[in-house]
């Protein structure tokens, strides 16, 4: 345990290094950058990360981070209001906004169904996609979900509860391999696997 000269040292250490990936050296490195800065620019930092959780809000329409109640890609008149893309999180949506190749809408999920995190369907944002697709001229929903066994599982549930609706429901393509993330493909493999997405009937072994 460090020795600090410092009470207030001490806790700005101890709170940066509640971060993820970010241990006690780092944090004291980062603490004592900031004692380095000039006052102002210091100022601006701490209002930004209490703004940001003070003032962030959530998209009443696909649940994306915002600053206003409906987001600027939902809002676009430039974006195709047909096309939606389901996501897991906002780190999908950068990583697929970066490939330039997309021009529809998102839904964020918040997360994919995993029974081993004791994360189900109801702790999810599935129900406001059905209604979404339902209440809305939605012709095709795009699931570009991780590759993984929990994102394969969320992929079908929501095909199953839409496979009733008279939309298409289609997969990216398997450009992305087995069990990686979306947000570490590279830009051009993910645009590739965006554009030459398949119906998502051909992805079920047996589909009945």
């Amino acid at each position: 345990m460090e020795n600090f000269s410092s009470k207030l040292l001490q806790t700005a250490v101890e709170e940066f290094s509640k971060l993820p990936g970010i241990g006690r050296k780092t944090s004291l490195r980062l603490v004592l950058h900031l004692l380095r800065q000039d006052k102002q620019d210091v100022e601006f930092f701490s209002q930004a990360i209490s703004r940001l959780r003070k003032d962030v809000v959530y998209c009443k329409s696909c649940h994306n981070i915002s600053d206003r109640e409906i987001c600027d890609i939902c809002s676009s008149p430039r974006r195709e209001k047909s096309l939606v893309c389901v996501v897991e999180d906002l780190r999908d949506v950068i990583a697929i906004e970066n490939t330039g190749q997309y021009h529809g809408l998102y839904h964020v999920l918040g997360g994919i169904i995993s029974p081993m995190d004791g994360i189900g369907p109801d702790d999810l944002n599935i129900q406001t996609l059905i209604e979404r697709v339902k209440s809305n001229d939605i012709k095709e929903v795009i699931l570009a979900l991780s590759t993984t066994m929990e994102g394969d599982t969320t992929n079908f549930y929501i095909y199953r509860k839409l496979q009733d609706q008279n939309i298409k429901i289609s997969a990216i393509a398997r450009g992305i391999a087995i069990g990686d993330e979306l947000e570490y493909a590279d830009e051009v493999t993910l645009g590739r696997s965006i554009m030459n997405r398949t119906p998502y009937q051909l992805n079920i072994p047996n589909p009945k």
